[in-house]
């Protein structure tokens, strides 16, 4: 085994422990295992045939697909994306991660409304959110959210609207946040942390899909492995870290336990596991424990819900160009926060349907995004009911009490997973980008001890720029790879285990 370089273990075969062994692969590392805890590789990626097509149950879109984006390479390289992402001037543009366009609006009293009425309105909120960016650098409260921020700017707006405007525009307030929530993955912007709104980035390009599904891309970056690198329905139980830990003649560092009583040793662990999953176990899953800094950071970092609800009609009510149907519930306030009546009132947090479009999906079909409690509370309810409410939903906005039923259904349930336990990360009030960082640190924390990056931390929740997104995923483990990379300089010309002096 001393031939083959250090012994390596991924946990977790989304797209940041994949992109990790790929890299590492590459550069002369090849005693390297990856453990996933499910019966599949894509993490919270995740393509399903549905309809006529397919739907992606997980991540739906690349944000910025251009040359800063570290997915557009392999996406590029393995030619996953359809031309007209690939042009120049698509690269170019700037979608701050809302992938929509002008919206069909209906409102629930059943009436269709002129996007134009609104078009200030819609401008407006996007300033506000642009303006919200720039209290990272400045001297701001952890207790600030996002949500209060725009609350003190729709007061402050609204002084100058005339009366006869103020109920329909604060209604269509209402609504954008209900859509924003779902892209934060919040039941409220009351969540999000105003100091460190800034701190993400956004990247340019057109956002888009895969053609052949998201997962398709992993499955490509997988063929770079050797068969055995994966292993799967192998979920981790306990990583033991800072000792020695022997194998015969070979002392490793590392040692980790799986559910099902199989044991491994590593000179290295990449952790790639969901902060949810983190927030569940993390203080049982680490001997010895993690050190304050981390818990602080998994304990008051945000880890959100959102699902989504896929319909298949036999026919579209909606015209062949349109993108997204917003509802707008009338009489309602952005300067309040509904009440949660989960069981009557769950289905008001469904912000959007986003029509899915060809060639991924040639059918008829409608995604419905839902975040926060509401979503978890789907979570719980049987496909007939979710059916029932989602047709009753349609057809009160749309006005037809006639509305044809859709013929088929899907949904996620991404809190229901146990190895997930949410969809992905946010600054939430009380913590900072500073918590990321913490996360993302190796340990041991000491620079100066004898057996370093014995445990690596990747995963979007790592990425203080780019959390919440596929390419902050990636990312992660690719920057964790370079550690060892940079580790072992030598390894392409002569792999060989490291010696730790150290060890009794």
């Amino acid at each position: 085994m001393g031939s083959r370089g250090p012994a390596i273990l991924i946990i977790g075969g989304g797209i940041s422990g994949i992109g990790a062994a790929e890299k590492l692969y590459q550069n002369g590392f090849h005693n390297i295992r990856i453990l996933e805890a499910t019966g599949r590789t894509g993490g919270r990626i995740w393509s399903h045939k549905f309809a006529k097509g397919l739907v992606e149950v997980g991540a739906q879109w690349i944000h910025g697909p251009s040359p800063e984006n570290p997915i557009f390479e392999p996406a590029s390289r393995f030619n996953v994306l359809r031309p007209d992402v690939m042009l120049e001037e698509n690269q170019k543009i700037e979608m701050k991660n809302h992938p929509f366009g002008i919206p069909v609006i209906y409102s629930s009293s059943g009436k269709r409304i002129n996007p134009e009425e609104f078009m200030n309105v819609m401008v407006m909120f996007m300033e506000w959110l642009e303006k919200a960016t720039h209290f990272t650098k400045d001297n701001c409260s952890l207790e600030a959210s996002v949500g209060s921020f725009i609350r003190e700017e729709i007061i402050r707006s609204s002084k100058k609207w005339d009366k006869t405007i103020v109920e329909s525009y604060m209604a269509f307030l209402r609504s954008l946040i209900n859509v924003e929530t779902s892209i934060y993955a919040v039941r409220s912007l009351n969540h999000v942390a105003l100091c460190s709104y800034g701190e993400f980035k956004t990247l340019p390009g057109r956002d888009c899909t895969i053609p052949k599904g998201f997962e398709s891309l992993v499955n490509r970056m997988k063929e770079n492995l050797p068969d055995d690198t994966v292993i799967l329905n192998k979920a981790v139980k306990k990583i033991k870290w800072n000792g020695c830990f022997k194998d015969g003649d070979t002392v490793y560092t590392v040692e980790v336990q799986s559910e099902d009583g199989d044991t491994f040793m590593a000179d290295h662990v990449i952790v790639t596991v969901p902060l949810g999953f983190l927030k569940k176990r993390s203080a049982d899953l680490f001997n010895p424990p993690l050190p304050e800094s981390k818990l602080h950071a998994i304990k008051s970092l945000g880890f959100g819900t959102v699902n989504k609800i896929f319909l298949e009609f036999e026919k579209p009510f909606w015209e062949p160009d349109s993108t997204i149907i917003q509802l707008m519930w009338e009489g309602t306030s952005p300067l309040e926060e509904p009440k949660m009546d989960l069981k009557k009132n769950w289905m008001k947090r469904v912000g959007c349907f986003v029509v899915l479009q060809p060639p991924e999906q040639p059918g008829h079909v409608l995604a419905a995004f839902i975040p926060g409690e509401e979503s978890e509370y789907m979570e719980t309810l049987s496909d007939e009911e979710v059916l029932s409410t989602m047709t009753s939903l349609l057809r009160q906005f749309t006005g037809n009490p006639n509305l044809p039923s859709p013929i088929s259904m899907k949904r996620s349930k991404w809190h229901s997973q146990p190895y997930t336990v949410g969809s992905y990360s946010h600054v939430a009030v009380g913590s900072s980008g500073t918590d990321i960082d913490n996360l993302a640190k190796p340990l041991p924390e000491d620079k100066d001890a004898a057996k370093p990056l014995q445990v690596l931390f990747a995963g979007e929740a790592t990425e203080k720029h780019f959390h919440s997104t596929t390419h902050g995923a990636l990312n992660s483990g690719l920057r964790e790879a370079q550690r060892l990379i940079d580790r072992y300089p030598h390894i392409k010309a002569a792999a060989s285990k490291p010696k730790f002096e150290s060890c009794p």
